[in-house]
């Protein structure tokens, strides 16, 4: 099993969540086994405009991980919603032929980045978000308009994926909760596996983003007790299609629980505990990363509590000292079952 974080690029010796800040590159070479960018890799940085595709960032990142022996995950291929794809792809003139105008777009696309990297990056979110979690429906966007729908468009990301890195994990990830209320996300999330499955689309795992949070005074033990049915027949259905498990992008918001840090801080790792342990009684999951390694640079930290508090999420604190969260995940891998 390996363990990793999200990781930015940044100028040297910038204060930020990334392999170039001493600091954060310390937590990382400490930990980490693999990496993932945290927003390098994707369409609309790669490609903000209609013309080449610039890695000078991602590749950065790459080098740095290759130099300390860390695996390298790309997140993302096509992360299949409007609001996210390129700018210039949402009002483009896909012409006469549009559908194949839209195919060329995309596979192109896919062809450039998964032919530049060949076996460097081991794991691909190909497909990143795709149904909407109110419906269980498919996103739409105007390259899947053009090409003939969603369900053909997530199809070929995941073909030319595979034409073009034979040997990579092929994932498609979203955050389906194990809260209360993803129910029509995840019964649309497993429709989609099993039309993947039914069509031979080459999906080697399911990526479980794992945004988790605390969201009410409930004791930790009740909110577990209550989730885990649901969620662990959720991820019986997955695997039983053949699927493999991935964690991606695993943080704690800690938005029901008091001010008090050191309280949050032991709510937060017995709740991350709880769930790894649930997640790691199936041996199809062998990686899970964190989205950010300490609470600085944590995404979450532009949105505050409701008392004004910062959120806490990851496994170290904002003074790059491991919290409890760090102890948990310590100890739900060493409790691992043996993976063959």
């Amino acid at each position: 099993m390996r363990f990793g974080s999200a990781v930015a690029w940044s100028a040297a010796g910038a204060d930020a969540g990334s392999f170039a800040n001493s600091n954060y590159a310390a937590l990382l070479e400490q930990d980490c086994s693999i990496l993932v960018p945290e927003n390098e890799l994707k369409w609309q940085s790669l490609q903000p405009t209609n013309g080449p595709h610039n890695f000078a960032r991602f590749d950065a990142i790459l080098n740095y991980a290759e130099a300390k022996g860390m695996a390298m995950r790309g997140h993302t291929l096509v992360w299949h919603q409007s609001r996210w794809m390129p700018v210039w792809l949402e009002s483009y003139n896909f012409g006469p032929s549009p559908a194949a105008e839209a195919e060329r777009i995309l596979t192109q696309h896919v062809q450039t980045v998964c032919r530049r990297y060949g076996n460097r990056i081991v794991s691909y979110d190909v497909v990143n978000e795709a149904v909407v979690p109110a419906t269980g429906l498919l996103y739409e966007t105007a390259l899947s308009k053009a090409l003939g729908g969603a369900q053909k468009t997530l199809d070929l990301a995941f073909h030319s994926a595979r034409a073009e890195a034979p040997g990579a994990q092929l994932v498609y990830n979203d955050y389906m909760s194990w809260e209360p209320g993803g129910e029509r996300h995840r019964s649309g999330v497993l429709e989609l596996l099993k039309g993947f499955k039914a069509r031979g689309v080459p999906v080697d795992a399911l990526g479980i983003q794992s945004h988790l949070g605390i969201y009410s005074s409930t004791p930790v033990a009740t909110l577990v007790a209550n989730q885990t049915p649901t969620w662990r027949a959720f991820l019986n259905e997955v695997v039983a299609m053949g699927y493999k498990l991935v964690i991606t992008e695993l943080d704690v918001r800690d938005d029901g629980l008091p001010a008090d840090v050191a309280v949050r801080d032991q709510a937060i790792a017995d709740y991350t505990r709880a769930y790894l342990d649930v997640m790691f009684a199936y041996p199809e999951l062998r990686d899970v990363l964190v989205w950010g390694m300490c609470d600085k640079y944590s995404w979450l930290r532009s949105m505050p509590r409701s008392d004004g508090q910062p959120r806490r999420p990851c496994p170290y604190d904002a003074g790059f000292k491991p919290k409890p969260m760090h102890s948990a995940i310590d100890g739900a891998f060493v409790g691992a079952v043996q993976r063959g």
